[in-house]
């Protein structure tokens, strides 16, 4: 077959995988458009009161130290799971959402649609693992408070004295 009668079976086999990663049933089109439905209000708001910010953070005791942008992007795009020194991390994302949403567009420009197909593809060619999901902001905050090399977000008003922030990324 020529590489152009394959395109149409890779797009849809791309949302397919896409959806069964965000948990959705298939067909992927009718939760794809319903979550880009749910995930505009928030890109939509310019105001500080609906969109907070959202903080990188990780153990206290843990060996990360700083953490750039650059290097976070590049994390949770799947391009890289060490640090610049070389530490390996786990990254831990929060559940389907507002703030999940938001540090993604943030810190990537991606819309969720655009990062689930992104970690499908990457886990699909078994070059990655993706992040660990969390049930919900306190198993994450558990999680990144006992994982030592775990690199997580929450929003900007949340604190525990066992996370240090290293990055702060502004809605």
């Amino acid at each position: 077959m020529s590489r152009s009668r394959l395109s149409p079976f890779r797009a849809v086999l791309t949302l397919a995988l896409a959806a069964l990663f965000a948990g959705a049933t298939v067909p992927a089109i009718a939760p794809a458009a319903a979550e880009t439905t749910r995930a505009n209000p928030a890109a939509k708001s310019d105001t500080p009161a609906t969109t907070p910010d959202v903080q990188l953070v990780a153990s206290i005791d843990g060996a990360v130290r700083t953490l750039t942008r650059e290097e976070a992007k590049q994390l949770f795009l799947g391009h890289r799971n060490r640090l610049n020194d070389g530490t390996p991390v786990t990254l831990i994302d929060l559940p389907s959402g507002q703030t999940r949403n938001q540090l993604y567009q943030q810190l990537t420009g991606k819309n969720p649609i655009q990062v689930r197909a992104n970690w499908s593809r990457l886990v699909f060619s078994g070059r990655v693992r993706p992040p660990r999901e969390a049930g919900s902001e306190s198993e994450a905050l558990e999680w990144l408070a006992s994982t030592p090399n775990a690199i997580g977000y929450l929003p900007a008003d949340v604190s525990d004295k066992r996370l240090k922030v290293l990055l702060v990324v502004g809605g």
